[in-house]
């Protein structure tokens, strides 16, 4: 298989992490051409990649020679232009999280690439990639604790960023969610409610954090997500699947337990590149894989927009108080 020419558009923290991770931990792929706004940054993060060329345009960068693909990390409200011009160039994406930050952007990638004919967008759904989710949805598919009933969900931070807003507890954070039970259950979300306690202490001013998701699914399960942004001790991603049958829950951190001095522990990842550090290789080795051999895998389009339509339920959902129902158009053709 020859290496495939990546043009990465970001070069913030999980594009570095992406060039990183393509240098050093995925085979049959490299670097060529990395685009970003800060004309300084991205000098100097070419310049460490061999052969890489530097742009602030990410069109210039996707049409840069030895281009095979484009991975997308830039900030979302950039995805949908950079994606759009992905595809008029026939490239293979992945694209982070969000797809586009609304529902109506999704539907403009997805009315272009029907109009190609085929699929070449991948969504960074990366929960998809996990080991303990893989498992969860292996069970799951099996049968093994019967129609499933309820999912109970944790997605904790130890802090969150100056920039975030209350809307991005769900259109950056429960997102993850989103897709996960969609993908776990088979099943769309159908309606949305937001539940709000006073807000922690620990939550900067104006900051409504934490929150309570309730989503419907379209085959009678309920997901409720603890969004809690601001917990101050680390980074932690649980679930738990109710059944008819029986339970499973993943994401209890069960690594090294350390007794010395008097106590016992271990330690709480503080980061989500460090806690899903191996389903971003996962998923990055099996886009590469397919992209090479001119296949799309994974989550694409349709999910992307699933998300995006749902995260606007929530953001109703969250600034009226009220269940708000969730509009989907129907599912074309292309991506049943």
């Amino acid at each position: 298989m020859s290496t495939l020419g990546i043009a990465v558009i970001g070069a913030g923290k999980m594009g570095g992490d992406h060039i990183r991770r393509i240098g050093r931990t995925v085979g049959g792929a490299r670097v060529v051409a990395v685009a970003d706004p800060d004309g300084d940054r991205v000098k100097e993060v070419a310049a460490a990649l061999e052969g890489a060329s530097a742009h602030t345009d990410p069109a210039a960068a996707m049409a840069a020679p030895g281009v095979d693909a484009a991975l997308i990390a830039s900030p979302g409200p950039a995805h949908e232009e950079s994606v759009l011009q992905a595809l008029a160039l026939g490239l293979p994406v992945l694209c982070e999280k969000p797809l586009t930050p609304d529902p109506a952007g999704a539907l403009r990638i997805m009315e272009a690439e029907q109009r190609l004919g085929r699929r070449l967008v991948q969504v960074g759904f990366m929960r998809r990639y996990d080991a303990e989710y893989e498992r969860l949805k292996e069970l799951l598919d099996a049968g093994g604790i019967g129609r499933p009933l309820f999912l109970h969900c944790r997605h904790r931070n130890a802090s969150s960023p100056s920039f975030f807003t209350s809307g991005m507890l769900i259109t950056d954070s429960v997102v993850h969610e989103v897709d996960a039970a969609r993908w776990l259950l088979g099943q769309e979300i159908t309606a949305v409610t937001v539940l709000s306690p006073a807000p922690s202490g620990a939550a900067p001013e104006g900051l409504r954090d934490p929150r309570l998701v309730l989503l419907e699914t379209s085959g009678g399960a309920i997901v409720d997500v603890e969004i809690f942004v601001n917990c101050g001790f680390g980074y932690q991603v649980q679930c738990e699947a109710v059944g008819e049958a029986g339970s499973a829950r993943i994401g209890d951190g069960r690594a090294m337990v350390v007794q010395a001095g008097g106590r016992w522990g271990g330690e709480i990842a503080q980061d989500f590149t460090v806690r899903f550090a191996d389903a971003y290789d996962r998923q990055l080795r099996r886009w590469v894989a397919a992209a090479a051999a001119g296949r799309v895998e994974g989550p694409g389009t349709w999910d992307g927009y699933a998300a995006a339509a749902v995260s606007e339920a929530g953001l109703t959902a969250s600034r009226t108080g009220a269940r708000t129902v969730v509009e989907l158009v129907e599912r074309p053709p292309l991506y049943r």
